[in-house]
């Protein structure tokens, strides 16, 4: 018994799996909305005889599973998100969103599809584990404050020894299986500039402090912070994503503006220097002419910090039951993702997998309207969760 076994029935979940996940992508729910799916999620795992479930776990609908093993060992965590996007969808699909301005565009109807078939795949051999597993089926990936952070304080890790996450990737080839030594993504920081001048007649610019103009000068001020202030060797991003200002005629100064972005780091120490660096550059730039800034800097989720002694090991177990060709290790993301409140809670790690269609050379990236994943991948997402289930609890 093991791995190979459980392997087998997970390929004849397959057509459930793939069912499972289009009723889901059918029927999206947004972060912090998500009762009818936390409902079927439910529905499921106590279909499979898992009997020990909490549910409206954290600050929305989470899901806390727990398969009891007969023997005594560590207990592994396991965690699948299941909120959609406020997205249009434009792929025409048999199985397309059926509420307009909602989708699933970044893979978590395939995340929960996949840790749903694992689920019912070791229902049934729990008896053969030598410690336990817990489901973690989180709401509201997508949107501040996220639904990790609040799992974590209402107790979703209790009693845990490790916890691991997979993220589908669209754009990354298809079955493999990609791991991060360390960072797994970014702190996800987010701002907004309000800039206050004096508005006036387009042909009289010395009676006026211009507001478009000050906003001009910050956005190209601002680029020094991460070219010449912050450790190059420690990645920093600062993107500046909306800025409005004036508009209203062709010879009016603009009395406002409002500029709107995002900072991405890694390390907690570069994150400060760039947020201290933005609010005091440009408090300084908007008051040499005359004008006035108010910077609202909101931090978002935190970096993901891998556990590098546990990488390796699950590595191993990866390198031992895939292709050695479809395991790979992957750069640092810059992206952002909640999952780091689990691994700052316990150790664990995150992974990816390829969910790009051998044929698809133009895959459409996370969160657009025409984002699609090979169902083929749901497979390997359910193989990668046996796998860290194996390295852990088969004696």
């Amino acid at each position: 018994m093991g791995f190979e076994q459980w392997k087998e029935e997970l390929e004849k979940n397959y057509a459930d799996t793939v069912a499972w996940r289009r009723h889901l992508h059918a029927h999206p729910e947004p972060s912090f909305e998500e009762k009818e799916t936390a409902k079927y999620v439910l529905e499921k795992l106590e279909s499979f005889g898992v009997d020990d479930i909490q549910t409206n776990v954290g600050n929305g609908y989470g899901i806390v599973g727990k398969i009891k093993g007969k023997y005594p060992g560590p207990t592994v965590a396991l965690r699948a998100d299941f909120d959609a996007l406020r997205v249009k969808e434009e792929v025409d699909l048999p199985f397309k969103s059926k509420r307009e301005g909602i989708m699933h565009a970044c893979g978590h109807d395939g995340h929960t599809a996949s840790l749903l078939s694992v689920a019912k795949v070791m229902a049934q051999h729990k008896d053969e584990l030598h410690g336990n597993i817990v489901l973690l089926h989180q709401h509201a990936e997508e949107l501040l404050p996220g639904g990790a952070k609040s799992m974590v304080e209402a107790g979703a890790l209790k009693d845990v020894d490790y916890v691991f996450g997979i993220h589908l990737g669209a754009d990354q080839p298809l079955n493999q299986v990609l791991y991060n030594i360390s960072f797994g993504s970014a702190n996800s920081d987010s701002f907004t500039m309000k800039i206050q001048g004096k508005g006036g007649h387009g042909a009289a610019p010395h009676d006026t402090h211009d507001a478009l103009t000050v906003g001009t000068q910050i956005v190209s001020g601002l680029q020094q912070i991460v070219s010449r202030m912050t450790d190059p060797v420690k990645p920093a991003v600062l993107t500046f994503a909306g800025f409005q200002a004036g508009g209203e005629a062709y010879n009016i100064i603009a009395d406002t503006a409002e500029i709107k972005g995002t900072v991405r780091t890694l390390h907690k120490e570069v994150q400060q220097k760039v947020e201290h660096k933005l609010k005091q550059m440009s408090e300084m730039i908007a008051s040499a002419y005359d004008a006035t800034v108010e910077v609202d800097y909101k931090k978002g989720y935190p970096s993901i910090k891998n556990t590098p002694e546990e990488v390796e090991k699950v590595k191993d177990t990866f390198l031992s039951v895939f292709p050695e060709s479809e395991v790979a290790e992957v750069k640092e993301s810059m992206g952002g993702e909640d999952f780091a409140y689990f691994l700052e809670d316990k150790p664990g790690a995150f992974f990816r997998v390829g969910a790009q269609a051998p044929d698809n050379t133009a895959a459409f990236p996370h969160h657009h309207p025409k984002f699609e994943i090979d169902e083929r991948s749901l497979l390997r997402s359910g193989e990668v969760f046996l796998a860290i289930i194996s390295t852990y609890l088969q004696g």
